[in-house]
């Protein structure tokens, strides 16, 4: 999903003024002058195809993301740290990472880009419905994103196993807990590298103490970080004050 829209900009400067202005003293000589510019930022969503499996919530390192529930989707929070990984989990592809670019000449254009993100593997090993708790509802039918449940009227929910993923949002949704899942979960695909250039760093000490997950030590004044913790974020590399680390993206898919 690549989308481009422009706004004159005159109009945006228009806006600013009015935003600006003193109203209460009527300062109706304000003027602004906006300078050329351009600007960039990573944002991730949760489209409304959200199946309720709650594997992103789960999945998510910094627990930046809210549970699911049948009424509502997931929803990502302020505390997010853009690692992907609920991305690279959810099982139909509805949590999207996307690159937001704008650039401010003759007009104002804003460019979004879905970057694509690989999937790892989610296996379902074993579901069963519990005979005793199940009272027939439906509701795991309206969130399976295979249609590999059937309930009859008055009957215990039925699965096809040879359609089920595994991703778990019958289980997830269900209000009796009837349904038991055992599934298994791929390791995380790398697709973005960090680096940390000794020449460059300062020993500051800033990414040490922003980690979220505590992935980056200073030793000898030197960046050590840990390949087992690091979840590949943005947040030391965006506040290295000297550019001493970099997230390069390793893939040309995006």
């Amino acid at each position: 999903m690549d989308i481009t829209f422009k706004k004159k900009k005159d109009v945006l400067q228009e806006e600013f003024i009015g935003k600006s202005m003193d109203l209460e003293h009527g300062a109706e000589d304000f003027e602004a002058e906006i300078e050329n510019c351009a600007m960039g930022q990573k944002f991730i969503t949760i489209s409304p195809e959200c199946v309720r499996c709650n594997l992103c919530a789960e999945e998510c390192p910094v627990e930046a993301i809210t549970d699911a529930k049948s009424n509502k989707t997931a929803k990502i929070l302020e505390n997010c740290v853009k690692c992907e990984i609920c991305a690279q989990t959810c099982p139909v592809k509805s949590v999207h990472v996307i690159d937001s670019t704008a650039t401010l000449d003759e007009d104002v254009s804003y460019q979004l880009h879905d970057i694509k993100v690989p999937h790892r593997t989610i296996k379902m090993e074993n579901i069963e419905v519990d005979p005793d708790k199940c009272k027939s509802c439906g509701t795991c039918v309206k969130f399976c994103p295979t249609d590999a449940i059937t309930v009859e009227e008055g009957e215990v929910a039925q699965i096809d196993i040879d359609a089920c993923v595994g991703c778990g949002a019958c289980a997830n949704v269900c209000p009796e807990g009837s349904i038991i899942l055992q599934r298994k979960l791929g390791p995380v695909v790398k697709t973005r590298e960090l680096t940390a250039d000794d020449n460059i760093c300062v020993a500051c000490g800033v990414c040490e103490e922003n980690c979220p997950v505590d992935a980056i030590k200073l030793v000898d004044e030197k960046v050590v970080i840990s390949e087992d913790k690091c979840i590949l974020c943005e947040v030391c590399s965006t506040k290295c004050p000297v550019g001493a680390l970099k997230l390069k993206r390793l893939t040309n898919e995006s």
